[in-house]
Parts: C-alpha cells; structure tokens; sequence
C-alpha cells in the first residue's frame, strides 16, 4: 500500500517512558523514508527526546496552560492545522486525541490500538503469553497510513557530545560506565533500596564508574548520601536537564533500572538496559527497546504466581508489595557484569 502523505504528525502527549518508546519507531520510519517530515506533538517538556532526530520537528505544548480544556482543545487543533500535515497517527488513543479527532475530520487519521482486551486476559491470568510489543503497535499505527518500515535493525545515534559540566565531572573517573536508576512510579516496581545498595557495593568494587539517575527531591538526597560514600559513584539526581541525561545516558555502558522512564531512554539511545520487574511483567509490551528477555530479571512467580497483577504497577494483592525482594543481589550484580 502506498501513500502521497509527506508530512505526518504523530500524538503521544504522556509519561515519559510512552513518549521515549516513540523515538526508535520515529527513526526506523525516517530510515526506511528519509525524504519524508515528521512532526511530533507532546508535552513540552519532553522535546528533548528527540533532538538527536534530523526532519523531526517537535511541537512542545504544556496542555496546562496554552490548551487547557475544551477551548484549549479548539486552539490546539488550530496549531494542527497551520502545521499543514497530511497525515496524523494517534499514538495515545485518550479523551484529548479523540476530541481533537472530532475537531479535524477532514484529515487521514490512524489511531493506537493499545490491546486492552490482551492486557485484561494478561493480569487475570486467562493468557500468559508475550503480547505485541508497544513498540510495535505504535508502528503499526503509521503502517496503516501506508508505509512499510521494519523494527529489527535499528540504527541508534552515535554518543552525544556531552555538556561541559557533565565532562568536567567525569573527568575523573573511569570507564566503564554504569548507569543505576533505583526507583520508579510505584513501589511495587522498586527494588527496595537497601538491596540496591548491596547491588551498588558489589559494583563499586569493580574499576568503573556508576552513574545513580533519579527524580524528585527525597529520591535525590538519597542517592546524594549514598553517592558520597564511593569514591567511584557519582548521583546526577536532580543536577541536570533532560537532555543533558541524554547525553550521558549515551555514553553509558549499561543502564539498570527499573520499569520506567529511564529504561526506555537509555533503551532508546542505544544502551544495553538491564530492567527489574516486580508485579509488572515485560510480557506486556512494555520491555525497553530492543533488549533481550534475558535482560528482564524477573520476581519469582513460584512465590508470586498472580504475577503480573497490572500493567503499570499500581494494582496487586496483598503481600505483592514485596515482590522485588526476590530478585536476588546477585543476580543482578552478575547479570551487570556479564553486560559488561
């Protein structure tokens, strides 16, 4: 199937690991049609996602101010519109895509089909099999528009030069690079953080650097503290943009993290991703981009057999919560080293 459309927008407004899943669809499309404009609509804040993509034009909005609302929604399909595309792929399928359909009927719309039936049938236990992965779904989003692309040889881009404060502070220290991002959404897919410090004593005792990423102002006075008692253990929690992250994700040579942002950003760059999974379950669809179901390191499902009991962690049994306390230390310390 053919198409004349030259000039597609693609919609993922939200989280943050969703939006960075898009990247390598996005690059694989422009690989296979490099003659071809991609305009990309989300929140503001995550521009910096794709800088590193040439004919890729971000439109950066905060939904919260500009385009609040249904007037909000009326002002935002103006913007569309001026942006003379030819082609939208729905990449979120939520109220605000759907109004924003309704607003500009005239245009070739493709939109995500995010398999909730498959996902229902995951968590109750009726199926438990690998579903497609999201990845691949929002592919097919602009497949249907016309395209043939593939997802099995990526290209990644090459390190990103890094900014000079980042350099000034790994100066210093010695490669390899370990990236560590120890914390995520819900507790139920965080390694408890005492056992990651026994992870990151293991790993500190190896000529290399680990690098600790996090967000929020508690989680970054943790990893702070925990940082200051290594001499090779660095936390950039909280110091950097999101694109300066990026650069040094770029020169990670392996990231462990949990399921979360931080996984499909360093999965997106390129970056061997090692990912711990407590009630969530890389069967549904969520694994980091193309990583290995070897780098899954999973809880026990022996002890937990309900597992997965969400897909986004915020649902689970009592009890459930304690999922990730069994994914041995070392098993994750080996599983670094071997990625090495």
């Amino acid at each position: 199937m053919q198409t004349t459309a030259k000039h597609i927008l693609i919609i993922r407004f939200s989280s943050l690991g969703d939006v960075a899943m898009t990247v390598p669809v996005v690059a694989a499309f422009l690989k296979a049609h490099p003659k071809h404009k991609i305009s990309v609509l989300t929140k503001k804040q995550f521009a910096p996602l794709f800088v590193h993509l040439k004919n890729v034009e971000v439109i950066g909005v905060d939904l919260n101010v500009n385009y609040k609302g249904f007037w909000g929604l009326i002002q935002l399909s103006k913007k569309i519109k001026s942006l003379k595309v030819d082609a939208i792929a729905d990449l979120h399928n939520v109220l605000r895509t759907k109004v924003l359909r309704l607003l500009l009927l005239a245009y070739k719309w493709s939109v995500l089909d995010k398999g909730r039936l498959e996902k229902k049938q995951l968590i109750s236990g009726t199926i438990f099999k690998p579903l497609r992965p999201m990845v691949e779904r929002y592919a097919d989003v602009i497949r249907s528009l016309g395209f043939d692309f593939s997802l099995e040889n990526p290209s990644f881009s090459k390190r990103i030069p890094l900014s000079k404060q980042i350099a000034l502070i790994l100066k210093t220290n010695a490669k390899p690079y370990i990236g560590i991002a120890p914390f995520a959404a819900y507790a139920s897919k965080t390694y408890p953080i005492e056992k990651i410090k026994k992870v990151i004593n293991s790993l500190s005792e190896s000529k290399c650097t680990l690098i600790l990423f996090g967000g929020g102002q508690k989680e970054g006075e943790q990893l702070r503290l925990l940082a200051k008692k290594y001499d090779n253990v660095i936390s950039v929690a909280g110091q950097f943009s999101l694109e300066e992250e990026l650069q040094l994700m770029s020169h990670l040579n392996v990231m462990l993290a949990m399921d979360s942002g931080n996984a499909h950003m360093a999965a997106m760059m390129g970056v061997k991703v090692l990912t711990l999974w407590g009630v969530t379950h890389p069967y549904s669809g969520f694994a980091p981009f193309h990583q290995p179901l070897e780098n899954c390191l999973l809880a026990d499902r022996n002890q937990f057999p309900k597992i997965p009991t969400s897909v986004y962690g915020n649902q689970y049994p009592k009890g459930y919560e304690k999922a990730m306390e069994s994914i041995p230390e070392d098993l994750i310390v080996k599983a670094v080293q071997k990625a090495l």
